[in-house]
């Protein structure tokens, strides 16, 4: 038997899903809110659109999002993604987070209430991002965390490390990146690439992307 869960007024509901904002790093201010798109004649709405955001970003660790649930109060929270990469959403309990973008969570959590509520409509926000930055290891002269502050390569990020060291191996560099279903690799040949060959490889990076330099 489906249960309805407790609702509040339609008018207050929409406003929290259109009035949200997007906080993005430096480029907090560019991010606007978008109206959802209004149902079609005689039928419910069945999904939320999320606010203007980079399409291809992946949710982090330590990340704030807003989960806003239409004409269902009880069920919109702020969430921190823990460092398992879940979140606790009420009802729904434990929920992974960390390797989708805002619209796949999305669509995880519409799946997810349908066990509760006929005709879920979600809106997943990205209220701050702490997870917007990379990591490099191994033969360079200053390994670790580096902040994205804008579209960044593979080079740049090395660059920013000092450079790699005499005993680097140079043509075996790794990167690897977290996304939904699993880990994903790419090699990148430094030697190569400072000569102007294969450049395909000098990749720009995602946030949460780890370099290691052998």
């Amino acid at each position: 038997m489906m249960v309805k869960v407790r609702s509040t007024t339609f008018q207050r509901a929409k406003a929290l899903i259109v009035g949200v904002s997007f906080v993005a790093g430096v480029n907090a201010g560019a991010a606007q809110a978008v109206k959802p798109a209004d149902p079609a004649p005689n039928m419910s709405p069945t999904a939320a659109t999320v606010v203007s955001a980079p399409a291809d970003y992946v949710i982090g660790p330590s990340d704030l999002l807003s989960i806003v649930f239409w004409k269902e109060k009880d069920l919109t929270c702020d969430v921190v993604v823990r460092p398992d990469g879940r979140i606790s959403v009420p009802l729904l309990n434990d929920v992974q987070a960390a390797g989708l973008t805002p619209e796949q969570l999305r669509q995880t959590i519409v799946q997810s209430a349908k066990r509760f509520i006929e005709q879920p409509v979600v809106a997943v926000v990205v209220k701050q991002i702490s997870n917007n930055r990379v990591f490099i290891a191994g033969q360079v002269l200053k390994p670790g965390p580096f902040p994205l502050a804008g579209p960044t390569t593979v080079l740049q990020v090395i660059s920013m490390a000092g450079g790699v060291t005499e005993f680097a191996d140079r043509k075996n560099i790794i990167i690897t990146r977290q996304e939904r279903g699993g880990q994903r690799t790419f090699r990148f040949n430094y030697a190569e690439v400072i000569k102007g060959k294969n450049l395909e490889q000098n990749i720009v990076l995602k946030a949460g992307d780890t370099i290691m330099v052998p």
